[in-house]
């Protein structure tokens, strides 16, 4: 591609971004979908503010003994707003009812405007815990009685204590703090003389769980849905997060701190020590899109730690790198930053320069735009090597192909003769390769990074309404297999073609001949049916490192001289011609293997003939 050509490419793509930017149409909202089933979750309450059925004393007296005396009241909810929460509280359980994320919106409540959904982690409809404990011969919820509301504040902070007593002159006590800001709930449970009433080892802690689908798609956050826990003997550990059926796992160890991780939110429990043991659940009905997945977490407390002050904590809120470091040990986790070396790469340069870059700049893509050209500038050396291999091997290519005519089908010659003039002219085939795969990691870490990083929620750019989830400009009357989905991403569509663009363009300058060079047309094209549902933000940087490619080898190739590299290459043939030169270490241990194929292949014919006579 001479330079007119990748001028006029960068320009072909700059019309068209400005042509989208000024003249697309806006994103409508979507229609509600009419189809949806419903969850089996209970309905919702019209109030907290609830009167209990009028149970006769003496019955309750039989059923709960000393506890019968908290098991009457009105229920009435206590509400505590912070800058980052709304939590509705109860007095019937002593625990949190409802909470919503205020600075968070959910897809619906966002872009269908005729539907009111804020973004709630916890909610009657989808939320169940229960407190169990073995109390004068029988199973008792602690989160079934009524409790005296007491509420203080401490500096930022608000104490909200919940206080039951029980007619043996026992009591117990739940008490939250909730700071002024951020999305950390600190949780209490203290008892006065219940503890020796109490049989058995552990109180049970039970939490039912239907995770709600937040986000623009299902499928995606199903896949990204799933229980992940930390214990010190078994690191940090997750239920698979693809599965399609039901997951269960044993918790046999202590552990520290279970959470239900949507893809970019978290509902978590913290021990302030361990957890005794516990078991995990995750399931999923395809057919019902009103429940992402549903879980079930049952985790042990132990009897003991009740004759004290039993501590934890709750966070209820975004997964967020930045904010979740340091809720407990390998919290962070939770978000998804990929395999080592990537996850290395992600955690030191990628991710510090991201968001580096969204502290100065409020406009995503002009933030994925900066990234991509300050890693092309770090990588052109590479990108420089890989050119100038390229360049090498198309001033060989007419004797390549000299050698192909001339030796015929016989592909063992026909590698060795090319070897032959590798080592006669000093170049190393695989010398273009090495530069690429150095950049390997950073491609992949892109993969990683943009789908896990919540900046990009509903962050709009261009046609896309969300740079975190696919575009869906072109909407089709049908479904694509393969995963493709009714939809083309405009985004994933303009990636493909300029990686179809950039591959022709490094075949003319390569020596690569039959399949493999149709193959690599074909791989651009999978990776459209693959890539056609991930997040805009990861297609619009591939297609953005494409066009900046496209100038670096036009920058590259005016300092690229063909006929000097021809005037090296024929030196060096005069020189090993003489005796002069001398071979690199590669090249001998590949001429080596291939005198080693070649000998292998001539005692297996050998055999053959052998055999037959």
């Amino acid at each position: 591609m001479d330079r007119n050509s990748a001028i006029g490419l960068t320009l072909i793509a700059v019309l068209l971004i400005g042509y989208f930017y000024w003249f697309s149409p806006q994103p409508q909202p979507v229609a509600p979908d009419t189809t949806t089933t419903h969850s089996t979750a209970p309905a919702k309450k019209d109030s907290l503010t609830a009167t209990a059925p009028v149970v006769n004393d003496s019955a309750l007296q039989v059923a709960y003994g000393d506890a019968a005396v908290a098991m009457k009241g009105i229920e009435t909810p206590t509400v505590i707003e912070t800058a980052d929460l709304k939590i509705t509280f109860s007095n019937k359980g002593g625990s949190i009812k409802e909470l919503e994320l205020k600075k968070y919106q959910s897809y619906q409540q966002k872009y269908r405007t005729k539907e009111h959904r804020p973004l709630k982690l916890v909610s009657p409809e989808f939320s169940e815990q229960k407190l169990l404990a073995q109390f004068q011969g029988r199973e008792l919820d602690l989160y079934s009685l009524y409790y005296q509301v007491d509420q203080k504040q401490e500096g930022d902070t608000t104490v909200v204590t919940f206080t039951a007593s029980l007619s043996n002159g026992s009591s117990i006590a739940h008490t939250y703090k909730i700071p002024k800001l951020g999305y950390e709930i600190g949780y209490a449970i203290s008892s006065k003389g219940l503890d020796s009433q109490l049989t058995g080892d552990n109180l049970s802690f039970q939490w039912k769980y239907d995770a709600q689908p937040f986000e623009k798609d299902l499928t995606d956050t199903r896949n990204n849905t799933t229980i992940t826990y930390y214990s010190d003997a078994d690191g940090f550990n997750d239920l698979s997060p693809r599965s399609t059926g039901t997951q269960a796992e044993a918790l046999a160890n202590p552990v520290k701190w279970v959470a239900v991780k949507e893809k970019f939110f978290l509902a978590s429990i913290i021990a302030k020590d361990n957890f005794a043991g516990g078991e995990l659940q995750t399931s999923m009905n395809p057919a019902d899109s009103s429940v992402v997945k549903s879980t079930s977490v049952k985790l042990l407390i132990p009897k003991k730690s009740l004759a004290g002050t039993a501590s934890f904590k709750f966070y209820f809120g975004p997964n967020d790198y930045k904010i979740i470091g340091d809720v407990a040990e390998r919290f962070k986790d939770n978000v998804n930053l990929g395999w080592r070396p990537v996850y290395w790469i992600n955690k030191f340069v990628i991710f510090p320069v991201f968001h580096f870059l969204t502290q100065h700049i409020t406009n995503y893509g002009i933030i994925i735009i900066i990234l991509v050209i300050l890693l092309k500038l770090v990588l052109f050396p590479l990108s420089y090597r890989s050119y100038l291999s390229m360049a090498k091997m198309k001033v060989l290519k007419p004797e390549l192909d000299e050698i192909k005519e001339r030796v015929g089908d016989d592909m063992t010659k026909v590698q060795q003769e090319q070897m032959k003039l590798y080592q006669q002219v000093g170049v190393n085939p695989i010398s273009g390769c090495v530069p690429v795969l150095l950049q390997m990691p950073i491609l992949f870490a892109m993969f990683y990074l943009f789908p896990a990083s919540i900046e990009l929620r509903q962050q709009p750019f261009l046609w896309a309404e969300d740079l975190s989830t696919y575009d869906s400009l072109i909407q089709l009357p049908f479904t694509l297999p393969f995963g493709v989905g009714s939809h083309i991403s405009l985004f994933t569509l303009i990636m493909t073609i300029s990686t179809l663009i950039y591959t022709w363009q490094n075949n003319q300058l390569s020596s690569v001949q039959g399949p493999m060079k149709s193959m690599s047309y074909i791989m651009p094209v999978i990776f459209f049916f693959f890539l056609n549902s991930f997040s805009a933000g990861l297609t619009f940087y591939y297609f953005i490192s494409n066009l900046v490619t496209f100038g670096q080898q036009a920058v590259i190739k005016r300092f690229v001289d063909e006929s000097k590299i021809r005037a090296i290459m024929e030196e060096n043939k005069k020189k090993n011609a003489a005796g002069g030169g001398k071979k690199s270490k590669f090249m001998t241990k590949l001429e080596e293997a291939m005198k080693a194929g070649e000998e292998a292949r001539k005692r297996a014919d050998e055999e053959k003939k052998r055999r037959k006579s």
